[in-house]
């Protein structure tokens, strides 16, 4: 660890909606920052002009709004560091680019997309690098009265870092170790776009990086084949001994076969890949989200804490506050981690067993007043309590138990043909006579009264209470009988009675 204070960042693209490996990369830096008392920098990437998505801003910050996710400066946060907004910082950015050419670092290339095309089809695995940089129409190749008439002129043109080839990089990983890669592999990167006036992804966070003061540079693993690029570009800069250190994160894996976790993978399996629900502006196809799906935040953190990191003991249960405590990225894994969205399912499930019913009992309330249902709130907790060791969501409430709230309109055939015998009828209409006659209609009252009777008589205690769910639920589904009558009252248990016998007769 460095002696520095802990500064990281993440740094997503306003492209489209956030996908949920990119969440477990914050996710994973804003455990580090909080692990060691450091900072934790919230910056917009939006340099590629091109691919703006109207609204992904405004979701990516309501994501970790409703994630919880903390960030200490950065876009919407302020600090001494801002403008936070790339597209904002284009005259810092053109004072690096302009060091980097004066010092024979990077040069002006005036290849048009055609042009490339062309080399592309002459040239097998055509890269723009040593071995062709000197067969294009860049600075390398034309005088500088040249170029200097194509600037004035008004052409196009990028700068491209100077790669020079043969020399071993070292990229020391705090997850995968030391990484050697050689720079004959590289190509001469864009770093500049004269048509926008702004840097590309490389040079944009190597510059933002230094100049706030990032200590660690947490990000998935996909952009390990960028990092021998950012450290020549710090030691173009003369800046080795402040360059961050790395460490890239397995890969979220598809739930069944190979690759990487994708949208489609989500839509085939059931399952969303966004934080939230995200509706594209141009497609207008709606992509469903973990909100929206009924998923409490906490789960979802839990969740993806847990994949591609373990904490060294069998706790699977987190608060966000224990994560902290526990977090320590040695133990991240450098294999890929698979997605298991049916354990995703289980953590809800369990973080609905952890919270109160009266946590509870307003989310199923608004959900009872959507089907046209308005009860007491202490109604409704009752039900809740009853009920939500059954549920992963708690959407699932209302389908597994709308019988509290309304009577059967029909019965299930085949707990019907199973449950309702000859003498069914008779036997409920003694049994709703015992059941009038009971005083104290709580659950012990009642319960007391009809085993009893059931003792008295020599009934078959299965065949009386089966049909006595029927009648009052009209499926073979529920809690403790007693529990539901207790719920419903004598009036109401009384009434379902008569309609079941009179039903099925």
């Amino acid at each position: 660890m460095t002696s520095q204070p802990v500064r990281v960042r993440f740094a997503p693209s306003p492209t489209g909606p956030l996908h949920i490996g990119g969440v477990r990369t914050a996710l994973y830096n804003y455990l580090f920052a909080r692990k060691h008392g450091g900072q934790f920098i919230f910056r917009i990437e939006d340099t590629d002009s091109n691919r703006f998505v109207p609204g992904a801003e405004e979701y990516i910050i309501e994501s970790f709004r409703w994630l919880g996710i903390q960030f200490d400066e950065g876009v919407g946060v302020g600090g001494e560091c801002g403008p936070y907004r790339q597209s904002e910082r284009k005259a810092i950015y053109r004072k690096y680019v302009d060091q980097l050419l004066a010092a024979g670092k990077a040069y002006i290339a005036f290849d048009t997309p055609s042009e490339l095309e062309q080399k592309r089809q002459e040239i097998k695995n055509f890269q723009y690098d040593a071995r062709t940089r000197l067969l294009m129409r860049n600075s390398l190749t034309l005088t500088a009265d040249e170029v200097k008439s194509l600037i004035d002129g008004g052409a196009q043109y990028v700068v491209r870092f100077l790669i020079e080839p043969g020399r071993d990089i070292q990229v020391h990983d705090m997850i995968r170790g030391e990484v050697v890669i050689n720079s004959t592999i590289l190509d001469d990167k864009v770093l500049y776009k004269s048509a926008d006036q702004l840097p590309t992804y490389h040079l944009a966070n190597i510059v933002d990086d230094h100049l706030m003061g990032i200590t660690h540079v947490i990000r998935g693993e996909e952009w390990l084949s960028s990092a021998p690029l950012h450290v020549l570009l710090y030691e173009a800069f003369g800046w080795q001994d402040s360059m961050p250190r790395f460490a890239h994160l397995p890969l979220l894996l598809k739930p069944d076969g190979k690759g990487k976790l994708s949208k489609r993978d989500g839509d085939r399996l059931g399952f969303p890949v966004f934080p939230l629900e995200w509706h594209d502006p141009a497609s207008g196809e709606v992509s469903s989200g973990y909100r929206e799906k009924g998923y409490f935040p906490e789960a979802v953190i839990n969740f993806l804490a847990l994949l591609g990191w373990n904490p060294g003991t069998e706790q699977e249960i987190f608060s966000l506050s224990e994560l902290v405590e526990a977090f320590d990225l040695n133990r991240c894994s450098k294999a890929g981690a698979k997605f298991d969205y049916v354990k995703g399912t289980w953590f809800n499930h369990e973080y609905i067993l952890q919270k109160s019913d009266d946590e509870i009992a307003p989310i199923f309330d608004k959900i009872l007043k959507d089907n046209g249902i308005d009860e007491p709130l202490e109604r409704v907790k009752q039900v809740v309590s009853m009920m939500k060791n059954r549920i992963n969501f708690v959407h699932d409430l209302w389908p597994l138990c709308q019988f509290f709230f309304v009577p059967p309109t029909g019965y299930d055939e085949k707990t019907v043909k199973k449950r309702w015998k000859e003498d069914s009828a008779l036997q409920m209409e003694r049994l709703t006579e015992v059941l009038r006659s009971v005083d104290d209609f709580s659950i012990e009252g009642q319960e007391a009264v009809v085993m009893k009777y059931i003792q008295d008589n020599q009934l078959h205690t299965g065949d009386i209470m089966n049909a006595f769910r029927l009648a009052v639920v009209g499926a073979g589904v529920g809690p403790h009988m007693f529990d539901i009558t207790a719920f419903l009252g004598k009036e109401e248990t009384i009434r379902r009675m008569e309609q079941a016998i009179k039903t099925l007769g």
